[in-house]
């Protein structure tokens, strides 16, 4: 008889695999705090690149720390391909499945066999080596379950959707969805078939019925209810957000914080478009009118690559009122309660964390899910912006989703028991030699 012990056991080992954005890093990479709390040895990967901003420094050994009563590890490619610029999805899609695959051999080797990987959306090439190699796999999608859904029917044709280049204002009708037009559907359902990024899409939702036993959304039970019941009746779907850090430390952006610290209660505009988003130079310029013509306060995150088009040029001054930065952490701005008002170009993360702290918002978007996202903000959701008759109405919508949010995560919440029963279901695997 076997004198092992269930505590003497090894954790099961899982492998986080995520594209390389900052909008598909930062989920994931919480995802595997949350699942290395819970006692999961967790190994996260990805491709390193300028503007990605990572608080685990990658090296060839993985980087760790421990997390609850679990170890989470990050491993991140030294190979050059995959920081060239302008092609980094195709450098990818070529180099990554040879290093990925790579990886999982040594873990083996190293006595750390990978018992399981989650891979988020758009990066497909992860879930072609783990089927290949025999391990098991969810997939984490990052955007919203209506995303998907809109994403899901007009691949398998499960509704009429108006043809490419059609009005507008046609409807599309989805079960489980509000009502939406052409005008207000993500970019990629009719992006043409050579686009990297459909490709990309268009590999997750076919694996999607690879017997996938688990698609982990970065969403919440009571903020999508209706959205996530009509797509299980495609295939499981496990709320398991919002996905962001909760803690608050001293940081880099210490200096915003104590910019905000001096600002009156709910009176600054707080102004980020996402790490990946670029206005133009005349966009940019009216959107700075814009801000002074308001008369409040106003913080505006202008990235590196984005600041020859500023108004104040390098020097990259917001005036009187303003304070112009380059990076800050966007949820710890969001929380403080200075911040009356966030310009958005409403990525889904950006949205999470506005409704899980309770700031209205003017909707800014640009492309991808934005345009959706920024529909449900404002006709679904009901936040708004910070003056006029409705103001204060939206400001309690806004606190009612705050309180959701916290509640979904908080233990016992809708998404802590979607990452409990994950976890548990993690716990029961024994990794498999690998093919």
């Amino acid at each position: 008889m076997s004198q092992e012990t269930p505590a003497r056991r090894s954790p099961p080992h899982l492998l986080l695999v995520s594209a390389p954005l900052q909008g598909h890093v930062n989920p994931l990479l919480c995802l595997g705090g949350r699942l290395s709390s819970r006692g999961l040895l967790v190994t996260f990967t990805t491709v390193p690149h300028d503007g990605l901003k990572l608080k685990l420094q990658p090296n060839d050994d993985g980087a760790a720390m421990d997390v609850g009563s679990g170890r989470l590890r990050l491993w991140a490619p030294a190979d050059p391909r995959y920081r060239a610029p302008g092609d980094m999805q195709r450098h990818i899609q070529d180099a990554g499945p040879a290093a990925l695959e790579g990886l999982i051999r040594r873990q083996a080797n190293a006595g750390r066999p990978v018992s399981f990987i989650v891979a988020n959306a758009f990066a497909p090439w992860a879930a072609g080596v783990a089927r290949d190699m025999g391990v098991p796999r969810a997939m984490l999608w990052t955007q919203s379950c209506a995303v998907l859904s809109l994403y899901y029917h007009h691949l398998y044709s499960l509704v009429a959707f108006p043809p490419a280049g059609a009005e507008t204002g046609l409807p599309v009708p989805v079960p489980g969805l509000p009502a939406l037009t052409v005008g207000e559907l993500p970019a990629l359902v009719y992006a043409p078939e050579p686009n990297v990024w459909r490709q990309a899409l268009v590999a997750d939702l076919v694996s999607l019925h690879d017997t996938l036993p688990w698609v982990l959304v970065n969403t919440f039970d009571e903020l999508e209810r209706v959205a996530i019941e009509a797509l299980r009746a495609h295939f499981p779907v496990v709320p398991v957000g919002p996905l962001f850090d909760t803690g608050s430390g001293a940081g880099e952006d210490d200096d915003c914080v104590a910019w905000l610290d001096a600002q009156p209660p709910r009176s600054v505009v707080f102004v980020a478009f996402g790490s990946v988003v670029v206005i133009g130079r005349d966009e940019t310029a009216e959107v700075a009118e814009g801000l002074a013509s308001t008369g409040h306060p106003f913080l505006w995150v202008v990235r590196d690559d984005s600041r020859e088009l500023h108004p104040h040029g390098e020097s990259g001054g917001g005036g009187d009122k303003g304070k112009v930065v380059a990076w800050c952490e966007q949820r710890r701005v969001l929380a403080h309660p200075a911040v009356g008002c966030f310009v958005t170009h409403c990525g889904w993360n950006s949205t999470t964390e506005a409704l899980a702290a309770g700031v209205p918002v003017v909707a800014y978007p640009a492309w991808s899910d934005q345009i959706t996202n920024a529909k449900l903000l404002a006709d679904v959701y009901g936040v708004g912006v910070m003056s006029g008759p409705e103001a204060e109405a939206m400001r309690l919508r806004a606190r009612e989703w705050s309180d959701k949010a916290s509640a979904a995560v908080a233990n016992g919440g809708s998404s802590d028991m979607g990452i409990r029963d994950f976890a548990d279901a993690l716990l029961s695997f024994r990794a498999q030699p690998a093919k």
